[in-house]
């Protein structure tokens, strides 16, 4: 009996097994890293081509009216492809949301671009965190202890809480809390909401200066400057923004400060 299932082709021996064991693992390795090595590999892309000169206020201020003519004659069209391209910005952290929103803004009205760039953004920014989960997603779980462990498990217990209080007062770079919150290891049902209903308040505000931003490119023109996005945001928006944040902490801090009461 042992000898015929020997000699069946289909038949591995244990030391078959044994040499083959620690393949399998090697090549999971490998695919657990690809969508990260995907995404650099893009932002390098964007770089070497030259994408940063396209996405920019100087880019918008020389070729607006051309641009706003496109997008009237293929509106449909047009929104789609912005769509697309905020998407692809977003996954491969790109650093031109802020720009992106403005132009939506210009293109499509602050009502209909804010409603684009509010999806394109949680969609290109769940794709980041997909990618970055699947090549670090344990690391924290397993490497760390002590105070960044409990700061890990609080952040967990209240993702949505944390994470939509960190999009109203965007004070970190968009990437950036894209990547931390896959490190923590939060649900993508958590991470998706609190981004999206983090965002449009900021999203929406940034596409109304858009929308009028005309003006300002064209002075800027006149007097040989380049516009920038510091001309459009005023210190009361960003005071506006932090206070709606500060606001939004509140049931996050309550909450704390009942279960730390009921631990004693």
């Amino acid at each position: 009996m042992t000898e015929r299932n020997a000699s069946r082709p289909g038949h591995l021996s244990p030391d078959a097994n044994e040499t083959a064991s620690p393949v399998a693992p090697r090549r999971s390795k490998i695919w657990r890293f690809t969508p990260v090595i995907i995404v650099l590999a893009g932002l390098a892309l964007g770089y070497a081509f030259g994408l940063q000169d396209y996405l920019s206020l100087a880019f918008l201020a020389e070729q607006r009216q051309a641009l706003r003519a496109y997008v009237d004659a293929n509106f449909l069209w047009s929104a789609m492809l912005f769509l697309g391209i905020y998407i692809a910005a977003v996954a491969f952290s790109f650093p031109a949301a802020s720009v992106l929103t403005i132009f939506g803004g210009f293109l499509f009205g602050w009502m209909i671009g804010g409603a684009l760039v509010a999806v394109g953004a949680t969609i290109g920014a769940s794709i980041l965190f997909l990618a970055t989960r699947s090549a670090f997603g344990s690391f924290l779980r397993h490497r760390v202890d002590g105070v960044v462990k409990k700061l890990a498990d609080g952040f967990r217990e209240n993702a949505f809480g944390y994470l939509f209080v960190i999009r109203l007062a965007p004070v970190f770079p968009f990437f950036v809390v894209n990547i931390a919150a896959a490190l923590f290891d939060i649900s993508l049902g958590r991470f998706f909401a609190a981004t999206f209903f983090g965002i449009l308040p900021g999203t929406f505000a940034y596409a109304y200066l858009g929308q009028g931003v005309d003006s300002v490119l064209v002075a800027a023109q006149e007097s040989g400057q380049e516009a920038k996005i510091s001309d459009l945001v005023t210190p009361e928006i960003t005071l506006a923004f932090f206070a709606l944040a500060l606001v939004a902490l509140i049931p996050t801090v309550v909450r704390q400060i009942r279960k730390r009461s009921a631990s004693r």
